[in-house]
């Protein structure tokens, strides 16, 4: 395994940005970009490869969603090692930093492209920087799963582009009839962050499924990702007297969000978009993230043999308990080694047609299927318990 977390500079994408826009002239066009490939014998189990299958990650480390990140390569560095295990296929994983930022995804895209050609990108972290990421990958010809992007739109970029992710709109409509099931909700205060795809996508499937169950929003309010001060907006939330409060924001807002209303004395359930599925909101939130609800495409109280295994293996090497965010990169690189070996090729395009092909595969997200390179498995809503996250029954 090859991991490198060093950051491409931002004038480096800004650079290939330029190139993006430069002239079509035959003259002005570079020399095709190299192409990872190797193919190998036999099939699936039995499937032989000589040579390291190159796979490239493109994860926040750094910037407002390292937490995500961070948990994302743990997971990966687990699936690596229990890959090592089996015989016939070796990889080589690179991983880079886009430090959250779209252009800096745009230079590790071009980099894991052409520079240093992969057979496939897992990543980026979030929705937005995968809208400007992804169509790079498309036109380029190689496959790209995304393994935390929920906002819609993402695999409409094209077909090499896919997710094992569960999108918003299939987790949110869930929550909303759970948490109005269980605490029998009636209206309730909006809240998300404008400026972001996947918040904003996360808000329009909050909408949708409040309307869908008859609750009243009586208050929608907007806040930037970079606030951390949101005293004044739930101050103004308090005062519409809501039965909860509806937020869609990444967990740099989340943490202070939650912290902020409960200490201005709001008592009722907040419930989270998946931005809020980090453990870093019990951490740092304490007391206050008690009874959260969020949907989640994952949760530890599975009792599947490949949930049990994944948890010990992580625990094992991380001394700690894994996230959402690393069962599901677990889950994508073990999903890539699946399509591997389902053709016996590191080609792209061998790559890309037997990932479109995957079904029950068990993972520990549960049994899991791709049905128009859309992830197909159960999503659960949970709540904050004791400082952790449970079922919500």
């Amino acid at each position: 395994m090859r991991i490198r977390t060093a950051s491409v500079s931002t004038a480096a994408a800004l650079a290939l940005l330029v190139t993006g826009c430069a002239s079509e002239d035959p003259a002005d066009t570079a020399a095709p970009a190299p192409q990872a490939s190797g193919g190998g014998g036999g099939s699936g189990e039995d499937c032989v490869i000589e040579e390291p299958v190159p796979v490239g990650a493109a994860l926040s480390l750094t910037g407002a969603a390292a937490s995500y990140g961070q948990s994302q390569q743990k997971g990966l560095e687990v699936a690596l090692d229990d890959l090592a295990e089996k015989e016939g296929v070796t990889y080589e994983l690179a991983i880079e930093d886009d430090a959250t930022d779209p252009k800096q995804g745009i230079a590790v895209f071009e980099q894991f492209i052409s520079r240093e050609p992969v057979s496939i990108i897992l990543g980026p972290t979030l929705s937005n920087a995968a809208k400007t990421t992804d169509p790079i990958a498309q036109e380029e010809g190689v496959p790209v799963l995304g393994i935390s992007n929920t906002a819609a739109g993402i695999t409409e970029i094209g077909d090499y582009i896919f997710r094992n992710s569960l999108p918003e709109t299939a987790v949110i409509p869930q929550t909303i009839a759970k948490a109005k099931e269980s605490l029998g909700l009636e209206k309730v205060v909006v809240m998300y962050s404008n400026d972001d795809a996947f918040t904003e996508s996360g808000f329009t499937a909050f909408e949708a499924a409040l309307e869908e169950e008859g609750l009243e929003t009586v208050e929608t309010l907007t806040f930037s990702k970079a606030d951390t001060d949101f005293r004044a907006l739930l101050t103004e939330a308090k005062a519409a007297q809501p039965d909860a409060l509806v937020v869609s924001g990444l967990i740099e807002a989340a943490i202070p969000l939650v912290t902020q209303a409960r200490e201005l004395g709001i008592e009722v359930p907040i419930i989270g978009g998946n931005g809020f599925n980090s453990p870093q909101l019990m951490a740092d939130a304490g007391a206050a993230a008690e009874g959260v609800i969020v949907g989640a495409a994952w949760n530890s109280a599975s009792e599947s043999e490949e949930n049990a295994a994944f948890l010990e293996a992580f625990e094992a090497k991380h001394d700690g308990k894994p996230d959402q965010f690393a069962a599901q990169a677990y889950t994508g690189m073990m999903l890539v080694d699946a399509a591997v070996r389902a053709g016996c090729s590191a080609e792209r395009d061998a790559i890309q047609a037997s990932l479109g092909s995957l079904q029950d595969i068990p993972t520990p997200l549960g049994t899991f299927s791709f049905d128009n390179r859309e992830p197909q498995h159960p999503a659960v809503v949970q709540i904050v318990e004791g400082g952790t996250f449970t079922v919500l029954d």
